[in-house]
């Protein structure tokens, strides 16, 4: 038999580490789904907040009335912004349909190169097919200031302040966050702010919302209109992690988890119904039952279990029922015999006669014991697992003692015994053991006609005993019909021969509980029956004190010898 691992022995542990192996795939896949979205999410951010910007770089090149005026003013631009803007053909730039899209809707795209950790964004000058690129690698103060100067110069066309107002409207579609022109005295800035705003530098404000979820900054740019100055934003900052989010992964993962114990669950669950049907079924009373082993884990032994238990119950019912109806039979005789010996005393005065019946009654009484031992043995064997006191038993001294017994009960058989060597030993319980040779040898007794040969010995890690007849034998159709309880066969094995056909049977029940292989066939020597039990020298799980190193030179020597 395979050795098992604890995976394929424990449910439990095969639960638990499925349970760990769910949810460190759905923690996994988790981290890509949030990195995937946030990927996502941040390029559509970076897009957002650069496609205002580069609108109003594209609206001042295309202010420009010559191309010489266009080349000094991206070069002022590229100073202010602190990386160089060029222009360059739209067929030039190998682009995607999504950047197509984009650029036809007057948006910016933003393109990241993670190996140099640069970003290069392109813009459509309106009306051109042309694109404004620039490359840059970190967004500061001074793109903050750029912007204000941009911001300023488109302003500049709009002399009029509802002119500046609504352009200021307008531009906050393209820039996704508001635009207008406030009084300085509505915002709260600190004296070092105003002076900045005087020496025409942007004041950056940092604020937090309601939460740290709506985290954000303004831009406060001065105007060329008195009193009067732009505020940019508020315009959020990039949160790796909103709420929604969060809530969004935290369900999806429960489901996964669900999913993935569900489909740990379900396989044990389907086995459990499958087995509690077969109990319905049992407790209905078929116990034909048998309910499907899968796998080799803790549902499996129960069930296999389930299935032992269920076949055992039906031979103990069906035993039962054969016993009550064989021992209603065996007494008749015995207790008829009695009854007509007990009228015989009642109907006579002779002393002899008398003495005659009571003999007769003490023999019918004697076999009623013998009955009721065998009766009480062969069920005491069959309703479950006996006590057996394993120990390790002398062959030899078995067969001598089972010499003298035989020899003392007087009858006119000889009894040959081939000894084996006097350490030869063979863990059993010695006292069932006794027993089986015992009723082997009574068994042979009754069918031998002269002769009766006892063997026993070790061979290969195995015991046997050995009892062989010079009988008539037992035809070979017939030879598993002799462990059946109350089994009568014909010809010379009939009920003249005595015995009440549970011997046999018991010899069966204690070979089985022995983990032995019971054999009968032709004695090659006496030919007539041989019967020979076989099983395991050492007990697999049992432990005795015996000298396994002394059995082990023995059955060396003895296969040198031979």
């Amino acid at each position: 038999m395979a050795r098992l691992t604890l995976t394929e022995r424990s449910i439990f542990y095969r639960i638990y580490m499925g349970l760990l192996l769910v949810c460190v795939s759905v923690a996994f896949f988790a981290y890509l789904l949030v990195d995937t979205l946030n990927q996502e999410r941040v390029q559509n951010y970076r897009e957002t907040v650069a496609t205002g910007v580069f609108y109003l770089i594209g609206q001042g090149v295309v202010n420009q009335k010559s191309e010489a005026a266009r080349v000094y003013w991206l070069d002022d631009a590229s100073q202010l912004f602190g990386s160089k803007f060029t222009i360059v053909p739209m067929m030039d730039v190998e682009l995607k349909a999504r950047e197509i899209k984009r650029l036809e809707e007057e948006k910016t795209v933003v393109r990241y190169d993670h190996a140099v950790n640069e970003y290069t964004i392109y813009h459509r000058i309106a009306g051109e097919s042309n694109l404004l690129t620039v490359k840059i690698s970190q967004v500061g103060e001074r793109q903050v200031r750029a912007l204000a100067i941009f911001l300023l110069d488109d302003l500049s066309y709009y002399p009029e302040f509802e002119q500046k107002q609504a352009r200021l409207d307008f531009l906050s579609k393209k820039f996704s966050h508001p635009l207008h022109l406030r009084n300085l005295d509505e915002l709260n800035l600190d004296q070092d702010q105003i002076v900045r705003l005087r020496r025409d530098e942007p004041v950056i404000i940092f604020g937090d919302g309601n939460n740290a979820q709506t985290s954000f900054i303004e831009v406060v740019a001065s105007s060329d209109v008195e009193g009067r100055v732009i505020v940019i934003g508020p315009i959020a900052l990039f949160n790796w992690f909103p709420f929604n989010l969060l809530v969004s992964v935290v369900l999806i993962c429960m489901l996964l988890i669900g999913l993935g114990v569900y489909g740990l669950i379900f396989p044990l669950e389907r086995r459990l119904r499958l087995l509690q049907s077969g109990v319905d079924r049992v407790a209905e009373g078929n116990l034909d039952t048998k309910v499907q082993v899968v796998g080799s884990d803790d549902i499996a032994r129960l069930t296999s279990t389930f299935n032992s238990m269920t076949a055992h119950i039906k031979r103990l019912i069906e035993s039962q029922r054969e016993l009550t109806r064989a021992v209603s039979h065996e007494l008749r005789t015995p207790v008829a015999r009695i009854r007509f010996a007990v009228d015989m005393l009642a109907d006579t005065d002779d002393a002899d006669s008398r003495q005659l019946q009571k003999n007769y009654i003490d023999d019918d009484i004697e076999s009623l014991d013998e009955l009721i031992d065998e009766i009480l043995t062969y069920a005491k064997l069959e309703e479950g697992s006996p006590k057996l006191d394993w120990q390790m038993v002398n062959l030899k001294e078995l067969l001598e003692q089972i010499e003298r017994e035989t020899n003392a009960l007087g009858k006119p058989i000889k009894i040959v015994c081939d000894f084996p060597p006097p350490k030869i030993v063979a863990m059993a319980d010695r006292r069932y053991l006794h027993r089986v040779v015992q009723n082997l040898v009574g068994n042979a007794l009754r069918y031998a006609e002269s002769t009766v040969r006892v063997s026993a010995g070790t061979h290969q890690g195995s015991a046997f005993i050995c009892v062989e007849d010079d009988g008539h034998g037992i035809a070979e159709a017939d030879r598993e019909k002799v462990f059946v309880p109350f089994a009568r066969l014909d010809d010379s094995r009939t009920r003249a021969s005595g015995g009440y056909g549970l011997g046999l049977s018991i010899v069966s029940r204690i070979a089985f509980w022995f983990n032995a292989t019971l054999s009968v066939d032709e004695s090659p020597s006496l030919h007539g029956a041989r019967f020979m039990m076989t099983w395991p020298i050492k007990q697999v799980g049992v432990s005795v004190a015996a000298d396994e190193i002394t059995q082990e030179r023995v059955e060396k020597t003895i296969y040198k010898s031979s």
